[in-house]
């Protein structure tokens, strides 16, 4: 019997972030339960892993009570891309707060420890940079994001209450821009969007003059930041920024992509979203500090595996163009 082996959940289990993080934990040995409604999370980003003992999959709504024995619960359950969290406003907003009830609920019942997936989201359009953990936010409460934006913030807010009120072992991070293999392709993100685009030989589409900037941090990076925040004592609530500092104008990327997939495909120009925030940088100095943890995979590197993983796809739909 290995006594080391953790029951972890994974809420969100089977969408871009969640499948990863159940490859990483069945990697490190601990039994894995993936749960997802699959209004985004796809079936095809878990099928390699349903041979595995250590593995199991149950198709719930977190927004429902679940009733399971687990030592720890990362709840990552939430459409995360404004296609998805704007299609049903109403159920985002339960998704995030009834769902964050939901699962503290279970933690304090089994005792579990249990980490909020948060996000950069709740800093709004900010107006200090980089964002540090200490910043309240540039929230509009009524704008067409703010089912998310404050969906988020309203989980935080639950979060910390269950610490102070029923000692649960909570620990929040805010998660900045990620990308890489099994995002999803019509998710409505630029990298996803770019990479898309110029595969298929459409005009790319770029919102704004593309001045505005993001800060982009490779999947397997900010896995490796859950894990080590999980593994923190319970004097290390967060919340604390995962997230690559190293900011570039989305127009660069647009370029980098072109580049990248020898695409022919133009780039055009649409009018900036309401509320779509000008600037986006985490501040990383505290996960610096308190997890010895910082992006390790570079642009080039990253997007270069995006691009082979998105190749793939495509060239299966029988959607690639030869440029």
């Amino acid at each position: 019997m290995d006594l080391t082996r953790k029951r972890i959940l994974v809420t969100g289990g089977a969408g871009f972030l969640g499948s990863h993080l159940c490859e990483r934990l069945l990697r490190d040995r601990h039994d894995v339960l993936c749960v997802d409604n699959y209004f985004t999370g796809r079936k095809d980003n878990i099928v390699r892993l349903l041979d595995n003992p250590h593995f199991e999959v149950m198709r719930h709504d977190v927004t429902f009570p679940l009733y399971v024995e687990v030592d720890e619960i990362f709840n990552l359950a939430c459409p995360a891309s404004p296609v998805h969290y704007q299609f049903d406003p109403v159920q985002t907003t339960k998704t995030s707060v009834i769902g964050a009830i939901n699962m503290l609920g279970l933690a304090k019942r089994v005792g579990a420890k249990i980490l909020q997936a948060s996000t950069s989201e709740v800093y709004g359009d900010p107006t200090i940079h980089p964002q540090t953990e200490d910043y309240r936010g540039n929230v509009n409460p009524l704008g067409p994001r703010a089912c998310y934006d404050e969906g988020k913030r309203c989980a935080e807010t639950l979060f910390f209450d269950y610490y102070r009120q029923h000692k649960v072992a909570i620990k929040v991070v805010r998660i900045f821009n990620t990308y890489g293999p099994r995002m999803h392709p019509n998710d409505g993100r630029v990298v996803s969007n770019f990479i898309v685009q110029a595969l298929r030989g459409e005009d790319i589409t770029l919102y704004g003059d593309g001045s505005q900037t993001r800060a982009f941090c490779y999947v397997d990076d900010l896995i490796e930041g859950f894990v080590r925040m999980m593994a923190t004592g319970p004097e290390v609530t967060g919340p604390i920024n995962i997230g690559n500092p190293h900011e570039i104008p989305v127009r660069e990327l647009a370029e980098r992509v072109i580049g990248l997939t020898g695409s022919r495909s133009r780039i055009v120009h649409k009018p900036l979203p309401m509320d779509d925030p000008t600037q986006r940088c985490p501040d990383i100095t505290l996960a610096s500090k308190v997890l010895g943890w910082g992006p390790k995979v570079d642009l080039e590197t990253g997007l270069g595996r995006t691009v082979e993983f998105f190749r793939g796809m495509l060239e299966g739909a029988g959607q690639l163009v030869d440029h």
